[in-house]
């Protein structure tokens, strides 16, 4: 197993520990790496409501998949920036180079007002702090869920708002085939949408649906406007891992992929994804976008009328810390209408609850560091990576669940 901490030490993360800038002898690295990883994608940056702005403000990026870590540098030279990260960064590339390359710990879908404090920290230094809202990368190419909280996070911080969008990022590293780089060609956009005068005027709720709609994308929409292709004879390689309900049938857990086909156990139903990114079977067409979506309403549907108790067999790695993941041995996850259960063996039994109203989102893993799928659970002090090799274990299905039951619990609050 890689990064695996070896001596088994399940010392929190110390999210306290104070930013620091990004080292300048390391800049023309970062700058001129980025450089070199987009260079084929053409990369082309538009600026927008830029001109004469100065640090620090405050950045919301979309983020598509790891073109993304190439793209923001670039957009923001020649100023610096410190950007939040999960503790998985400072684990993969050391705690020493993830600091001095000015990141800010954290945890995935967990509040933590330390985060907050190191955001108001960076900005009183003079840095501008690059978040992305969605958490994860696309698992379709779409807009995932963000907080809802990001237009008073915005006004509390009192500088000005910048929207950092890209297209492209997404196609070129599609999250269920991640391993395989396309040639696609990514745009950027920056643009100021709220300097500090307008700050003041503007109230939380409008500022937060100005960032929602800045951050919406469609990247099957964005193939389409721009005419391109993709021939890779594996284009469909991993997609079942996204859309694993078939649209003929309805039945789940049979989809598998083979090249550009994807098909279905069940009814033996194929669909071909083109080279311009739709799925067509027939005289049958639908974007995986579309597909995606008529799925998460199959899954809603079927939890708002009756969702009995699942258990799953799982094995279960912790990250604690940067120094790596430790093996907690196999178990159990229970997902039920509360929330999910994880039990395991190793390192004296335990059991952790995970409630969905507390977390806006589950982490998904197609094919974590090639271990398989997976979803990630955290509490303030560690981050558990779940696999399992059950066939009716679909991270995107437990991912729809845990939303549409935090949705629910987030609609009877408001009402009460």
């Amino acid at each position: 197993m890689g990064l695996k901490n070896h001596r088994g030490d399940m010392t929190s993360y110390d999210m306290s520990q104070r930013p620091r800038r990004q080292s300048p002898l390391l800049m023309p690295l970062v700058w001129g790496g980025s450089y070199i990883m987009t260079r084929r994608h053409g990369l082309k940056i538009e600026k927008q409501n830029m001109k004469g702005l100065k640090p620090p403000f405050l950045v919301f990026a979309t983020h598509q998949g790891f073109s993304d870590y190439y793209i923001a540098p670039l957009a923001l030279f020649p100023h610096r920036a410190i950007y939040v990260s999960d503790v998985e960064g400072f684990t993969a590339f050391g705690k020493g180079l993830y600091r001095a390359l000015g990141c800010i710990a954290k945890r995935r879908y967990v509040p933590d007002i330390s985060v907050i404090i190191n955001i108001r920290r960076a900005l009183k230094m003079g840095q501008s702090v690059v978040l992305y809202p969605e958490s994860r990368h696309s698992n379709i190419g779409i807009t995932a869920a963000v907080p809802d909280n990001l237009g008073k996070l915005a006004k509390s911080l009192g500088v000005p708002v910048v929207i950092l969008s890209a297209n492209g990022s997404y196609l070129a590293n599609p999250f269920w085939n991640e391993e395989v780089t396309r040639k696609v060609p990514i745009r950027a956009r920056l643009e100021c949408i709220c300097d500090k005068e307008r700050l003041s005027k503007v109230t939380s709720d409008e500022l937060q649906r100005e960032i929602e709609k800045k951050l919406k994308y469609n990247e099957y929409e964005y193939q389409q406007q721009r005419g391109f292709r993709i021939s890779d004879r594996d284009r469909a390689q991993g997609l079942e891992k996204a859309l694993f309900c078939c649209r003929s049938c309805g039945k789940k857990y049979g989809m598998k992929t083979d090249g550009s086909i994807l098909s279905c156990n069940y009814c033996k139903r194929q669909w071909e994804l083109t080279e311009d990114g739709r799925l067509v079977s027939g005289s049958e067409s639908i974007s995986p976008p579309d597909w995606y979506l008529w799925q998460k309403k199959l899954i809603e549907d079927e939890t708002k009328n009756d969702m009995p108790a699942r258990v799953f067999p799982v094995r279960t790695e912790a990250l604690p810390n940067e120094k790596g993941f430790v093996s907690l041995g196999n178990g159990t996850l229970q997902l039920d209408k509360e929330g999910f259960t994880l039990s395991f063996e190793g390192d004296g039994a335990k059991h952790l609850t995970f409630p969905h109203r507390i977390r806006e989102s589950v982490q998904t893993e197609y094919n974590y560091r090639g271990r398989g799928c997976c979803i990630v659970l955290s509490t303030a002090h560690c981050c558990y990576y779940i696999y399992s090799d059950a066939p009716d274990y679909s991270p995107t299905e437990l991912q729809y669940i845990g939303e549409w039951f935090y949705n629910r619990s987030k609609r009877g609050a408001e009402k009460s």
